[in-house]
């Protein structure tokens, strides 16, 4: 071709950008004779898109040195280019240049999405403000924003006058809110979105129902996840199926969560590595040692999928909750690349379980090795210690706890009652019905021991007298939420109680007790699993 026009020129530079040949479509870009703004776009997304921030600011000095208009179309693209590539500041000021007014809406998302990636939302909720048509796409945006910031609640109201007063909300808006209404763990607020998916027609997508699987299981209501992946027979991905397997695997239900891993192979589908977190999880949640090994081999060798960190962590998990701590120890040893926290972790919380101390202390100091002020790792370790008698060891891990800063975590649970959560501590005295809630929890505690309940007092992680020992454990969190829940409630309600970490065993042992003796289910989700109480036993069997 002797002589292209620009429009030929400007359709090469593209075909090159996307497939990553940036060498060769700056070069299509120097031997131009004229340039459009088609050019120039072409070269600014492609930036953007690549993350190539230096490039960008010399195509945007090229740019200013030809006197080109840099409002509309370029200029939205050198704000969506700055903006991806980490130059947020940038532009910014190319939005204050050229006037919010020409901010089209691609541009604005990426300008938010920068200030999200900073954590700074202020001025992303005044450029929201300040459009004209904001359309769903911003709206969304904006709502994703609060949420990846860990802001619910302005994500809660900004949906809340959306529904109002703007566009209908479309799928990715419904499956975000359901994301909040999980991190809520509010199953009334994630029921209100499910009546507004019915509502604008969008109940039937595939992508809403996935969410709404999730939403309903991280919430407690397993139940409910059963019937939506039910209700969607016909029009099952493999988003679903996994969504459906991480679901049952966090309520406890190994078996099942099988079930539905083997009927996904039956059908053909091809398993992900996220979908054999699920099963891995499963494995670990009900003992099936041979199992997860089994499917670990199953998903390295026939589905050729590379292990993750994730992956191994649940192995070592799996391992040692069934006892085997030398062996989770010893697969450790082997992986091909670095154990992360979680792996350390999980090891030391079997090691705790069993009273392993020698193999506890090497998880602790390979874990404070990668994050010194983890706190999790120092209570681990002391609680240990503690667990085998070893009093004065733990004294000093304490004491090394408190000379060094680190904070321990503590321990909370929370409740919600008529829209509103109500969160207790441990010896907590600052709920206005503290009166009554420690009434009831006396009543309660006389009541389930006249039933046979022996409260385990090596639960207290302390060097106390037993009578003290006891007294502290009737005022555990989850307890005092669970007292709360009995005197705020009508008879024959489901419990739903919410806990930030592990739920003790004298709490777990009571618990069951407490179901029997008020006739109520109670579920309990701790950090890891949900725990169902019904009728003086527990969903987990005592394995958790």
């Amino acid at each position: 071709m002797e002589y292209r026009n620009t429009s030929s020129w400007n359709v090469m530079i593209s075909l090159h950008m996307q497939h990553g040949r940036v060498d060769l479509a700056r070069g299509q870009f120097e031997r131009m004779s004229e340039r459009d703004i088609v050019t120039w776009n072409s070269m600014i997304a492609a930036c953007a898109n690549l993350e190539m921030l230096k490039l960008g600011k010399q195509i945007h000095a090229r740019i200013a040195s030809t006197n080109f208009n840099t409002y509309g179309p370029v200029g939205n693209a050198l704000i969506s280019m700055y903006a991806k590539s980490g130059g947020v500041q940038i532009a910014q000021k190319i939005v204050e240049q050229s006037g919010i007014s020409r901010l089209d809406i691609i541009a604005f998302t990426s300008l938010l999405d920068g200030y999200v990636k900073l954590g700074d939302l202020k001025p992303a909720r005044q450029i929201f403000d300040s459009l004209k048509d904001r359309d769903v796409v911003a709206w969304t945006a904006m709502i994703v924003g609060y949420l990846q910031n860990g802001l619910n609640t302005d994500a809660v109201e900004l949906f809340r006058l959306m529904v109002r007063d703007g566009p209908k909300p479309n799928n990715f808006t419904l499956a975000a809110m359901l994301s909040v209404s999980s991190s809520l763990t509010s199953l009334n607020h994630g029921k209100e979105i499910h009546a507004i998916a019915i509502r604008t027609g969008q109940a039937s997508l595939v992508s809403v129902n996935n969410a709404l699987i999730t939403m309903y299981a991280r919430v407690g209501s397993i139940n409910c996840a059963r019937k939506v992946f039910n209700r969607i027979y016909w029009f099952r991905d493999i988003v679903s199926w996994t969504s459906m397997i991480m679901a049952l695997a966090q309520h406890g239900l190994g078996e099942e969560a099988l079930e539905h891993f083997e009927k996904l192979l039956a059908a053909g589908i091809k398993p992900d590595h996220i979908t054999y977190l699920g099963v891995l999880s499963a494995c670990t949640h009900v003992g099936l040692v041979e199992q997860g090994s089994r499917y670990y081999n199953m998903m390295k060798d026939f589905h050729k999928i590379e292990p993750t960190l994730s992956h191994y962590a649940l192995m070592v998990d799996l391992l040692g909750r069934a006892g085997l701590i030398q062996e989770a120890y010893d697969f450790i040893e082997k992986m091909p690349i670095e154990p992360d926290v979680v792996t350390w972790g999980s090891l030391l919380s079997s090691c705790k379980v069993y009273k392993n101390v020698d193999l506890g202390k090497v998880a602790a100091e390979r874990l404070l090795l990668i994050d010194p002020d983890n706190s999790g790792a120092y209570s681990a370790l002391a609680n240990l210690y503690s667990v085998c008698g070893k009093w004065d060891d733990a004294a000093k891990i304490r004491k090394l706890m408190k000379d060094g800063g680190v904070k321990k975590e503590q321990g909370i649970s929370w409740v919600q009652i008529k829209n509103k959560f109500h969160v207790f501590g441990a010896e907590d005295g600052l709920h206005p019905q503290k009166d009554e809630i420690y009434k009831m929890m006396a009543k309660i505690w006389e009541d389930i021991k006249k039933m046979g309940f022996v409260p385990d007092t090596q639960s207290v992680l302390h060097d106390l007298e037993e009578e003290v020992k006891e007294q502290m454990l009737t005022h555990h969190s989850e307890k005092l939420a669970i007292a709360f829940a009995l005197i705020s409630t009508p008879e024959n309600t489901t419990l739903r109680i919410m806990k930030n970490l592990r739920v003790c065993n004298d709490c777990h042992s009571a618990i069951k007790f407490i179901s029997k003796l008020s006739g109520r289910e109670i579920i309990v989700r701790d950090a890891t699993r949900f725990h169902h109480f019904k009728d003086g036993f527990c969903s987990c069997r005592d394995y958790w």
